[in-house]
């Protein structure tokens, strides 16, 4: 297989908080094996936002699962804030995914009995966090996606990108070193879908999240600082893509 490698700008005052050094991913298929990751490497820096964008079934979902360190590579190495993920057992893996990494899934996923608030803070009591401690963040980050004045409406009194703003808020309740976006505007309007496009990149950068956004929806690109299309399981830089 012929290693494909693509780096983002590099960001001088800090190092990269995710890297993907030549990972190969596999599934069956039948007698054989299918490729859905070919010695692909990708480096994204702290602070700075990377959408992969590309066809249906071309490896992006792959890609951020293998991230995610949801799904274990054939090979290569997936290193998080620092930290190389191969050789962690399971449970290390999941406390890793819960303290470092932050993911906010296509659909919001919102539990209907709770209000936006409270979505929040279940997130970060699964880590232990102090009660008082929690409530304070929730509030915070509602406030930093524009969302202090509707903390006690619950999801079926929100719009439909006033849900997607709390799913952003909730992958960030643990402060994640590496946050994992995926088609963040499939189901919003283009208004909508571009103030999510601009939260994110605003977020990314005030927080120094090192982000990865998988998208179909090149309309918004324009707000990555960094563009790259994966095709066959391969990744290749856009020419202009991203700021």
């Amino acid at each position: 297989m012929t290693s494909t490698t693509v780096t983002t700008p590099p960001t001088p005052t800090r190092s990269a908080d995710l890297v993907l050094d030549d990972v190969t991913l596999t599934y069956p298929d039948g007698d054989g094996r299918l490729t859905a990751l070919d010695a692909v490497s990708l480096t994204v820096p702290a602070g700075s936002l990377t959408a992969v964008v590309g066809p249906s079934g071309s490896g992006k979902s792959s890609l951020l699962a293998v991230a995610a360190t949801l799904v274990t590579p054939d090979s290569g190495r997936v290193v998080v804030a620092g930290t190389d993920t191969a050789p962690l057992a399971p449970a290390d893996k999941a406390r890793l995914r819960r303290e470092r990494i932050g993911i906010v899934f296509q659909q919001p996923n919102l539990l209907p009995s709770l209000t936006a608030l409270e979505q929040l803070q279940v997130m970060a009591h699964l880590s232990g966090l102090k009660s008082r401690e929690v409530r304070e963040r929730a509030r915070e980050l509602l406030d930093a996606v524009g969302l202090a004045e509707q903390a006690h409406r619950r999801p079926h009194q929100l719009s439909g990108g006033q849900r997607q703003r709390i799913n952003i808020a909730r992958a960030l309740m643990n402060e994640p070193s590496v946050l994992l976006v995926d088609e963040p505007t499939s189901a919003l309007d283009h208004e909508r879908g571009a103030a999510v496009m601009e939260l994110l990149s605003g977020l990314t950068a005030e927080r120094g999240t090192a982000t990865v956004l998988v998208t179909h929806d090149r309309t918004h690109l324009g707000r990555a600082g960094h563009v790259v299309t994966v095709r066959d399981g391969r990744l290749t830089e856009e020419a202009g893509g991203g700021k």
